[in-house]
């Protein structure tokens, strides 16, 4: 799972860098600038969260038996992207307004996830 959490969090945090550029480049002369900080928002959560992935991958692969909060972290943070980021991109380019409902699920995923983080840094024993 270390390895998956890596590849995910490496390939989230490339497609921020590519989606914040292209926000900023090829979005800014086509989409209102509303959605242009709607989309902005999907891409920044998505690089904390590359982040916030990484470290959990970074730690399960220096501890001999990760606690399962850790492993539940990594899942929520990737549930959690697709959902929030997903939705707020999907949002900004399309106009549909019913896709902002779904953000905020995406957000308790990413909550959830640092919770989780935290529960496993309480117990982990270094």
């Amino acid at each position: 799972m270390t390895q998956f959490f890596l590849t995910i969090a490496a390939i989230f945090g490339g497609l921020s860098v590519a989606g914040g550029a292209f926000g900023a480049h090829a979005l800014r002369e086509k989409i209102s600038e509303r959605s242009l900080e709607i989309f902005d928002t999907g891409a920044r959560y998505q690089m904390y969260h590359a982040l916030a992935l990484l470290l959990v991958a970074m730690l399960m692969s220096r501890l001999e038996n990760p606690p399962t909060t850790l492993l539940v972290s990594g899942w929520l943070f990737i549930i959690g992207v697709v959902v929030f980021s997903g939705s707020l991109y999907a949002l900004s380019l399309t106009g549909i307004k019913s896709l902002g409902a779904v953000a905020p699920l995406g957000g308790l995923a990413l909550i959830l996830g640092w919770a989780a983080l935290a529960v496993a840094g309480a117990t982990i024993k270094f």
